[in-house]
């Protein structure tokens, strides 16, 4: 069971990858946008196995606040989701604090499947 930070402003979205996620007993913490993810991160920097977030977001995209965590703590698993191709390309580059960038929509055993990667990683 790892502990993950969750941060997508869709509510259906962030439900769902939240149940997805509960199926394998990981403890999910939520945020609704890049800030607040930041913040919850900020709380207790050592307490997230894994930061999966959506790149697109109000106030603070998911590719700045990646790039604020990884200068908090560097080597901190981070995978990120899209349903834009251009948002993926935005995420070229980040390999160095970025595991991968999962595409929307995907299916639950899907986003299962890519988190387990992630954690392994």
């Amino acid at each position: 069971m790892a502990r993950i930070l969750l941060v997508e402003d869709d509510e259906s979205v962030r439900s769902f990858v939240a149940r997805a996620l509960e199926i394998d007993r990981h403890g999910v913490v939520v945020a609704c946008d890049g800030e607040e993810g930041l913040e919850r991160f900020e709380a207790d920097p050592n307490a997230f196995d894994l930061v999966l977030t959506d790149i697109q977001m109000p106030a603070m995209d998911g590719i700045a606040m990646s790039r604020r965590i990884s200068a908090i703590r560097t080597g901190q698993k981070i995978l990120m989701m899209t349903g834009y191709a251009q948002q993926r390309e935005r995420a070229a580059g980040l390999e160095h604090i970025v595991i991968d960038v999962v595409q929307k929509p995907f299916t639950l055993p899907e986003i299962r499947e890519r988190v387990s990667s992630a954690l392994a990683a």
